[in-house]
């Protein structure tokens, strides 16, 4: 019995751990705790925004190294890091095993994916046009949240055919890819190249170990850590060594293996991923106080205007026109179990920008707080909508897909 009831506590947290674990690996629970994130750092700013500024603003870490960063750097520069190693094992295992694989089959997704961008950036700049500091924003609205846009499809279409969610998922990986490009080429303003040329050497003999079939998480887990470091003193934002790190993961298992070292790596950082990163990145940078006055410059601030404009109109006209451009020119082809009115309703989702939209908007606007709130309150209020018109169509959509399937 003594033993018994000395086991008994650890066991139920062990089995605990995983069951949680296995649930943030599933988009729905991962998109739920970002969202209650979101809503806790909005009840907390618009309660006491002194104390939610001052968490926010706290410095910690190392001087010395040039570590000494406040929390909400922290979780942009180092937690998103972890999120964008996982999009990199995404965008990976898409270009070996998933639709990027197949030219044919990944045109329709990459060229909704490049003009779901360009069509955004151009319409942000049409309508925030003269505004100071505008310049700064154009890539705000090119961004699409993997996480909250799958999370979205699940909870509202689950039933609609697997075609529209390896479109979304596949459109929104290239998303990812050229949303990081445009970090590390618009986004460094102040470049060591010496420390750059360590963390590209060590970003190498990460992706060499792994060619060479180098087993061990503890070669791996330092080095991938030397890397973010010296990416990060030298001016490029440190999430581009994430996506680096996780695009240079072996995706091919050997005969000796369960699983490819990308499979064991997306088993074990997506819960910590989905779970901690991202949801605290999201609490720190959500935090917005929702008054009239900041409410009324969604429509009176034009920067702010553009990040609506370009993530609600300009993400659905650039995906849904350049795949419906994509199939008239004979370059690509809608699959057989989708029509283009499902292919509008996943459009309307491409606009939830969130993650990656605050983090730009973070860059671009961060020396400024005032316009910096602004235009987080934009990047909510247009994620939210989009959420909203998708919802309701994919609803429509799933409706009429069953009621069809009664009639015959």
């Amino acid at each position: 019995m003594r033993r018994a009831a000395e086991v008994w506590p650890f066991r139920p947290t062990v089995r605990y751990a995983r069951t949680l674990a296995e649930a943030l690996r599933a988009e729905t629970i991962g998109g739920i705790v970002m969202l209650a994130a979101t809503v806790a750092a909005l009840i907390w700013a618009n309660v006491s925004y002194e104390s939610y500024a001052a968490l926010r603003d706290t410095k910690i870490g190392p001087a010395a190294l040039h570590l000494d960063l406040e929390l909400v750097k922290w979780a942009q520069n180092g937690l998103l890091t972890i999120f964008f190693f996982v999009a990199g094992l995404e965008v990976k295992e898409e270009f070996v095993h998933g639709e990027l694989s197949n030219l044919r089959k990944a045109a329709l997704p990459i060229i909704a994916a490049i003009a779901g961008m360009i069509v955004p950036a151009v319409i942000f700049l049409l309508v925030s046009w003269g505004a100071p500091d505008a310049g700064r924003g154009w890539a705000i609205p090119t961004a699409t949240d993997i996480a909250f846009a799958l999370a979205v499809l699940a909870v509202t279409a689950s039933a609609m055919p697997a075609a529209l969610r390896a479109f979304l998922l596949t459109s929104a990986v290239v998303d990812d890819l050229g949303a990081i490009s445009i970090i590390a080429i618009f986004y460094t303003e102040n470049l060591d190249l010496i420390m750059l040329a360590v963390g590209v050497v060590l970003i190498c003999l990460y992706g060499f170990l792994q060619y060479k079939r180098v087993k061990g998480v503890w070669i791996y887990l330092p080095l991938a850590v030397l890397a973010w470091y010296f990416v990060e003193v030298s001016g490029v934002h440190a999430t581009v060594a994430g996506v680096a790190l996780g695009l240079l993961t072996r995706v091919w298992a050997d005969d000796s293996e369960e699983r490819s070292p990308s499979e064991s790596a997306d088993h074990y950082i997506r819960p910590l991923s989905a779970g901690f990163a991202v949801p605290v990145f999201a609490f720190l940078s959500a935090g917005v106080q929702l008054n009239s006055s900041s409410l009324s410059g969604i429509f009176s601030d034009r920067v702010v205007l553009g990040v609506v404009a370009g993530l609600v109109l300009g993400k659905f006209l650039g995906v849904f026109g350049g795949a419906w451009l994509s199939v008239r020119l004979g370059l690509a082809r809608l699959s057989e179990e989708l029509h283009w009115r499902d292919m509008a309703a996943v459009s309307l989702l491409a606009g939830i920008g969130f993650t990656v939209s605050l983090l730009i908007g973070g860059l671009a606007y961060g020396h400024d707080p005032q316009r910096a709130d602004a235009v987080t309150t934009g990047i909510l209020a247009a994620s939210l909508i989009a959420s909203v018109l998708a919802a309701v169509l994919l609803n429509l959509r799933v409706r009429n897909r069953r009621r069809a399937l009664d009639d015959v």
